[in-house]
């Protein structure tokens, strides 16, 4: 068996993100040389930037976000196999989403509205319906706790809240900024624990994260994920996209509790 390094679009740590602003560099100004920091070496600026990040974040009501995620498979002679998920989010806050997950293993859809949330699995045509009534953040941990279900890019919803504190970091720093598709971005790096990650947010007032790289230090063969984030803030879609109507042969299952450990 291998061992698997975040599948599909986990990102890296707990983080919270009370609103302030970063000290940013101006576009085309010099970059400072990737320096290599200390075990204690915390950067203020760099953690003041996943805070502006996540307080941007907090303020975004509809939006459509997708992602492409590599990660590495490692067999026991050491050596490393990609793979990768995709995962699309469509979402009005506080409470409806919509999300599609896909892989060449397995495909699922989550559909909540609201009042009802239901996971279905297109190939095989099951779908399980439960009600709830929360927040979109409420929906991620109880989906999480009671059922074991992992929602893709569930940071993206933790970020700029207290359900994410940021005393975890053993690192930081800034890396200059480069570009992620069109897209300027400032490159920071961390240290947490058994991971190291990097975060690409784009420059400016519109604080997005573009990309992610997650190092396992964890495993002799470190591992690694990224993943590319998509953004469209004006999207097209419509609200009864977020409610679920079974298709012709679709069979309803019971949505299992996970045991307690």
């Amino acid at each position: 068996m291998g061992r698997n390094i975040l599948p599909i679009v986990m990102l890296a740590a707990s983080l919270s993100a009370p609103a302030a602003r970063a000290q940013t560099p101006a576009p085309g100004a010099p970059q400072p040389a990737a320096s290599q920091p200390s075990a204690t070496a915390v950067d203020p600026a760099s953690v003041q930037a996943l805070k502006d990040m996540g307080a941007y974040l907090q303020t975004l009501k509809r939006f459509r976000v997708s992602t492409e995620a590599t990660g590495e498979r490692v067999l026991r002679d050491g050596q490393k196999l990609q793979h990768t998920a995709r995962a699309d989010l469509q979402v009005v806050r506080p409470g409806m989403l919509r999300a599609k997950i896909s892989s060449a293993r397995a495909e699922r859809e989550l559909f909540y509205d609201g009042k009802t949330v239901t996971l279905y699995a297109p190939q095989q045509k099951y779908y399980s319906s439960v009600e709830f009534a929360g927040s979109i953040g409420e929906l991620i941990d109880r989906l999480e706790e009671k059922y074991g279900v992992e929602m893709p890019m569930a940071d993206l919803f933790r970020w700029g809240t207290p359900a994410a504190p940021l005393d975890q970091i053993e690192s930081a720093m800034f890396a200059g900024q480069e570009l992620v598709g069109k897209d300027t971005c400032d490159h920071y790096a961390f240290r947490q624990g058994k991971l190291d990650w990097q975060i690409w947010i784009t420059a400016g007032d519109k604080r997005l994260p573009r990309k992610v790289v997650i190092t396992n230090r964890g495993d002799e063969a470190r591992p690694a994920s990224v993943s590319l984030f998509n953004w469209n803030l004006k999207p097209a879609f419509e609200d009864p996209i977020f409610k679920f109507t079974p298709p012709n042969g679709a069979k309803k299952i019971e949505m299992v509790q996970r045991k307690a450990k």
